[in-house]
């Protein structure tokens, strides 16, 4: 969404010298703007600068509006809230993951869990939770996806 307010305009209306006539759309943009960097900001501090700059290495004209997406509302927004810690958040992301059967998404994840301080056996626990809920061929991928990152990890 594009307001007709230039760059300048809205600096200025950040350091709360603007005119009054910014709209509610004026906001919007704003706001979207700034979720957009400090998603990109919490992105990085979870997942590590190498996950996000490959990320966005292999942006492509097709991906960019995903990659945008994930940014804004994802990290901008999801990851930012205050109900719960990052590390339980990663937790639970592991386990929505497993469940969906994302290997290559989990494994990030799991680097991401690791960087907000989980153990692995916090994350070993969570995997086993999830044959329960989610059956033994999820938790099974789920589990070979973990080790691969645990065996980087630890060296």
């Amino acid at each position: 969404m594009h307001t007709g307010k230039t760059a300048a305009e809205i600096k200025r209306y950040r350091s709360g010298d603007a005119p009054v006539d910014f709209k509610i759309a004026d906001w919007i943009v704003i706001m979207s703007e700034q979720d957009k960097q400090n998603g990109l900001r919490v992105r990085t501090e979870v997942m590590g600068e190498t996950f996000v700059a490959r990320a966005q290495a292999n942006t492509t004209e097709l991906t960019a509006p995903l990659q945008e997406w994930i940014n804004e509302h994802a990290w901008g927004s999801t990851w930012q809230r205050q109900g719960l810690p990052r590390s339980t958040r990663s937790l639970v992301t592991i386990a929505m993951l497993a469940a969906l059967k994302a290997p290559a998404e989990l494994k990030g994840h799991v680097r991401g869990a690791l960087n907000n301080g989980c153990t692995p056996e916090e994350i070993q626990e969570v995997l086993l939770h999830s044959i329960v809920y989610c059956g033994a061929p999820a938790a099974q991928e789920a589990f070979r996806a973990a080790q691969e990152v645990l065996d980087e990890w630890r060296g």
